[in-house]
């Protein structure tokens, strides 16, 4: 089957935790009623839902600099002349380099997104992780094959009229006319947005935030009590959606739940 011209854009060009792609066909009609609006994503994460709507005009805010980094960099046109290669002894040099950068403040620069990209691409399940003192601590993977690519120039074009930011979600200059997709962290134990974690509190600080805003809102996060009676509470539609994602810490092979919570459409 083909598939519409809404999902035929860039795939999201890192590998991310808790990607929301499945999301899109769910997204989609309710953003095609706002299309000429800018899209403002406060956790971005991948890109997997902007690059799935395809807004002409965007702001993307992450708390993650390296990430925000090399999507700047991409914006540039992002070509890759660094040592890549699916080799273990590679990978760890290559890793304390990327360290070496953010210790010397050389953080936000082309190699660091070259780098950065190579360490998502090898390390272990893609992951993205920092110690305390703020340096990349994930592991070599275990893949057989790994295709790295030579350049991003494709999204220079895509990302022209978006606009990315690091920081808060609150400090974000958004408009009155935006059409705001937030993502949070889930509202699961151990959460780390941040240095200091995504807690219950910085949930409902969210939430109000996200009712102060006069356009339109939509809103996913994984279907917990509290979550389901606070968005409630504050007037939003609330959908229940079966993630492809499975509940297997306790041996329950479930489909997750998660919540869509949409107001001002």
């Amino acid at each position: 089957m083909t598939s519409s011209p809404q999902h035929d854009s860039e795939k999201p060009p890192l590998k991310w935790a808790g990607g929301k792609r499945w999301l899109v066909p769910h997204l989609t009609p309710i953003w095609e009623q706002h299309t000429s609006r800018r899209l403002v994503e406060p956790f971005c994460g991948g890109l997997a839902v902007t690059l799935g709507l395809a807004p002409k005009k965007a702001l993307l805010n992450d708390i993650n600099p390296h990430l925000l980094n090399f999507y700047r960099q991409l914006k540039s046109g992002l070509t890759l002349d660094i040592e890549m290669g699916n080799d273990s002894d590679l990978f760890y040099r290559q890793r304390e380099r990327f360290n070496e950068l953010i210790k010397t403040e050389l953080h936000e620069t082309s190699e660091a997104a070259q780098l950065f990209y190579y360490l998502n691409r090898t390390c272990f399940n893609g992951l993205c992780r920092f110690n305390k003192s703020g340096f990349f601590n994930v592991p070599f993977g275990r893949y057989k094959t790994i295709n790295y690519r030579e350049d991003f120039l494709e999204f220079k074009p895509l990302f022209a009229d978006w606009t990315f930011q690091c920081g808060d979600f609150e400090k974000l200059n958004t408009e009155p006319t935006d059409f705001i997709y937030a993502d949070p962290p889930y509202d699961v134990e151990f959460t780390q947005y941040s240095a200091g974690g995504f807690g219950w509190d910085d949930q409902v600080r969210l939430a109000h935030w996200l009712t102060e805003h006069p356009g339109p809102v939509a809103l996913s996060n994984q279907l917990t009590p509290r979550i389901e009676e606070h968005y409630n509470d504050l007037g939003f539609s609330i959908t229940t959606l079966d993630a492809p994602r499975r509940i297997s810490c306790t041996g329950d092979r479930k489909p997750a739940k998660e919540v869509l919570a949409t107001l001002n459409l």
